[in-house]
């Protein structure tokens, strides 16, 4: 059967393309290596009785347009928002809570002079976030030698000429914001370690690196952007756990006539003449298509699935050396009762467990994570996320019982001496979980269960190499127009006929659906797929 476009991955950005192309009337099909839909936005049963988001595991930076254009509500999407956004407890008994109404107070208690800055910070960052938030659904100028083609210039001089309207003061901001560290930043702003601690550890998140990384700026950006039912830069859970999001779209596409295969691998690109015409599945199927889009790590795609020969030698080079890693280490938990920290006791359900529960009470703090990760491998005193989804969905777990995920940084995506994540996990599995009962006394005992999922694990189970949940480093030389490549921004591939859906394109990772959505609108501009990719 011949296809007018195979996606290869249906991760939740695959299914957003698949979902629009469908739409557009075209024919098309999904082949899943997994037996699930969803790639890292899943849900599953990890202990008997227990469901979680195993992989990605909160709601935030999933497009407003996308969830409207592909109607997610009425497939059986609900996001619930935290009732408050994030709680950061310190060794010395202080902590800070943050949320609507909350941060400013919340702020004054640690230093009043910070409480006097926080507003005028706030809205640097809101200002900055609309500038990103006009860019995430479009493809960016894409720069190549001689600038080919005027949509592309036209492309780069709209670009120039809305920079040039923000008034000096926010031009040099954002050239700062996407230039420096956070941390720089932060300690320009403020004093207090936990209130620069609340704010850097945006920019630390799935990026492997200290929040003093030149470009950290810009990663803080990035997980800002977001909404939660109309409420801007706000957090929330997916009611069913984050494959309630994949089912949504799997639902939006199929009633579009959109095709999905689960447990159908991708061996081999299939090439005629010069150009894409489908794929080769592990058992020798293959797929025609007027059109490949691949939602896979592009790294992991361009270097074992594209035939020798097929790419050009600096496009396959850069792939080769396009940084995979984010430092992360994932648990999932089984709880027999709510943690009771010692900066805020209590084992009866408030505000502060719902929220993201940040163990990284300053930036100093998590400079030192990452360091000691490059040297041993894993940090002795790791940055951990807590988040308690039961705590909004009573889903997920038994009644009284409760389910946490554990988004745990920094460890290396591959541990120097030769060692082998195999032989360690277990080792920095029971570390994270200590990290915890340091600030949560009793916190150990109350673990019933537990899933870890080393990078290895992840690369293994969702095909994220070194473990890097973004597809890609999110550093300055890998974003924007050089995502994946100089030249090849605009969401077409290497070859006539392929296309980029996943994190590896603009804007990045996260569970945005935006690089589907702008894949499949290069698709349709495409759409005759008569345009020869590279004269």
């Amino acid at each position: 059967m011949q296809y007018d476009v195979v996606i290869v991955g249906a991760g939740h950005n695959g299914l957003t393309c698949a979902a629009y192309l469908g739409m557009a009337g075209l024919k098309v099909k999904v082949v899943e290596r997994r037996e699930i839909v969803g790639g890292a936005a899943v849900t599953e049963e990890f202990y008997p009785g227990f469901r979680n988001s195993i992989a990605a595991y909160t709601v935030s930076l999933l497009n407003p347009k996308v969830i409207s254009d592909l109607r997610l509500h009425e497939h059986g999407l609900r996001i619930v928002e935290r009732r408050a956004q994030n709680f950061l407890p310190a060794p010395d008994g202080r902590y800070l809570l943050s949320g609507e109404g909350r941060t400013a107070s919340g702020i004054a208690k640690l230093s009043p002079r910070d409480a006097t800055r926080y507003a005028a910070f706030d809205r640097e960052i809101d200002m900055a976030v609309d500038v990103l938030r006009e860019l995430v659904l479009r493809a960016p100028p894409n720069l190549a030698s001689g600038m080919s083609g005027l949509g592309e210039l036209f492309k780069a001089g709209a670009l120039g000429r809305k920079l040039k309207r923000l008034p000096d003061a926010d031009l040099r901001t954002l050239y700062t914001l996407f230039t420096r560290s956070a941390g720089e930043h932060l300690d320009n702003w403020f004093e207090d370690d936990l209130v620069k601690a609340l704010l850097g550890f945006d920019a630390v998140v799935g990026f492997y690196g200290s929040p003093y990384t030149p470009g950290t700026g810009y990663v803080l950006l990035h997980h800002a952007f977001g909404e939660v039912n109309g409420k801007r830069r706000v957090w929330g859970h997916a009611v069913g756990g984050m494959g309630a999001i994949s089912d949504a779209m799997a639902k939006a596409g199929a009633s579009h006539g959109v095709e999905i295969e689960t447990g159908a691998p991708v061996r081999e690109l299939l090439i005629e003449g010069g150009r894409t015409r489908g794929v080769v599945l592990n058992d020798g199927r293959a797929i025609r298509a007027n059109a490949v889009a691949v939602n896979a790590n592009l790294k992991l795609f361009y270097t074992s699935m594209v035939p020798d020969g097929a790419l050009d030698t600096e496009f396959l080079r850069r792939m080769q050396d396009f940084r995979c890693g984010s430092g992360t280490f994932r648990m999932n938990l089984a709880l027999s009762e709510l943690p009771s920290f010692t900066a805020l006791p209590g084992r009866t359900l408030a505000d502060h467990h719902t929220a993201g529960i940040v163990i990284g009470p300053s930036l100093g703090y998590m400079d030192r994570a990452y360091t000691d990760a490059r040297a041993h491998g894993w940090s002795r005193e790791p940055i951990v996320e807590l988040v308690i989804p039961s705590t909004l969905d009573d889903t997920l777990a038994p009644k009284g019982a409760h389910v946490a995920s554990l988004f745990c940084q920094q460890v290396a995506p591959e541990l120097p001496g030769g060692r082998s994540w195999n032989d360690h996990k277990d080792e920095v599995a029971d570390l994270m979980i200590a990290t915890v009962d340091h600030y949560a006394p009793g916190f150990k005992a109350s673990v019933v269960g537990r899933q870890a999922l080393s990078p290895l694990d992840l690369e293994q189970t969702f095909g994220l190499i070194g473990g890097d949940i973004s597809h890609g480093a999110m550093s300055l030389d890998q974003l924007f127009w050089a995502r994946p490549m100089l030249g090849y921004a605009d969401y077409r591939g290497p070859l006539p006929g392929l296309y980029h859906c996943g994190a590896g394109a603009h804007p990045g990772g996260g569970v945005t659906g935006a690089p589907g959505h702008n894949a499949a609108h290069a698709i349709l501009a495409d759409r005759r797929w008569r345009r020869s990719r590279r004269k």
